[in-house]
């Protein structure tokens, strides 16, 4: 779990025994941690006396209610013709530099005052880009509500594909204590990449474009985690907005179109909305909330 230079010829190895997991607490409100959720924003460790696993069982049919209220995001071309609800998963999906961080940031500075718990996680993007986020977050104090998990590009590809799980970790702590959270994978097109990479040092029978033939169950168990509760279990809800690049547009590819059919639905952003200075430059023909009028605010 990390960059093994330490590791040597004839070094022992003991197993712990147990199934790995990470410490969870409020105190990560604020901070900036890595996929171990070790804070590496140098303000010093945290003390949490609760620990989560870091892949848990999604709930099932009988712990989640439908979606049935809204998320704003703040932004007009979303909230009016493709509405977010608690619970609810939405890939936003674009080409690189079509603003596909910049809907996401926005929806979580959106959140404040309205008592939601933010998870946003970094995987494989630079760390200048990462740190310009975080300034964002706290020059608007939307770090007092909100836990960033980042594994810049230089990270190994095992902290890559295990980030989003973390963040999901947190994001389900949460969840279950009655809060409605929200999460962003930025982005899954990355994890993919990282995964390709560790089954392939591993011998792993490579599939279409050398993904192996269970990265669709990769993107699956995680974004199943995003529900709304039932009145039995709790009254919190985990929204989870998965970010994917696409190639030249190219939605037919075959991690979008993966997430795409686990998801319930998609904003789509247009590189040629971008250029001609459309921002968000969201193609509404093609982007689509499956939750529909649920998500909308009762006005008579």
């Amino acid at each position: 779990m990390g960059d093994g230079l330490m590791i040597q010829e004839g070094s022992s190895v003991k197993a712990t025994g147990e199934i790995a997991q990470i410490p969870v607490s409020e105190v990560y409100l604020g901070r900036v941690i890595n996929a171990l959720a070790k804070p590496i924003d140098g303000r010093g460790e945290n003390s949490a006396s609760e620990s989560r696993l870091i892949e848990s069982p999604a709930p099932g049919i009988i712990s989640r209610r439908s979606v049935y209220e809204p998320l704003q995001t703040g932004l007009i071309a979303i909230d009016s013709m493709i509405p977010i609800g608690r619970g609810q998963r939405e890939l936003i999906i674009g080409d690189r530099q079509t603003g596909k961080t910049a809907v996401a940031t926005d929806t979580i500075l959106n959140q404040q005052g309205q008592n939601v718990i933010c998870v946003y996680v970094a995987i494989g993007q630079k760390a200048s880009s990462v740190a310009q986020v975080v300034t964002t977050f706290q020059e608007r104090g939307a770090m007092e509500y909100t836990i960033v998990v980042a594994e810049m590009a230089d990270s190994p590809a095992t902290l890559q594909y295990l980030a989003p799980y973390t963040g999901a970790a947190l994001a389900e702590y949460f969840m279950y204590r009655e809060r409605h959270t929200l999460i962003i994978y930025d982005d899954l097109s990355k994890q993919a990449q990282a995964y390709r990479q560790m089954s392939l040092l591993l011998r792993r029978p490579p599939g279409r474009e050398a993904y192996p033939g269970d990265v669709f169950y990769l993107h699956s168990r995680l974004l199943e985690s995003a529900a709304k509760s039932s009145y039995q279990l709790s009254e919190g809800s985990m929204t989870a907005l998965p970010i994917v690049e696409t190639q030249s547009g190219d939605v037919s590819a075959y991690i979008p179109t993966n997430v795409i059919s686990i998801t319930d639905g998609q904003i789509f952003l247009s590189a040629d909305l971008f250029n001609a200075g459309i921002r968000p430059a969201i193609n509404v023909g093609i982007s689509v909330s499956r939750v529909g009028s649920a998500a909308f605010f009762l006005v008579f």
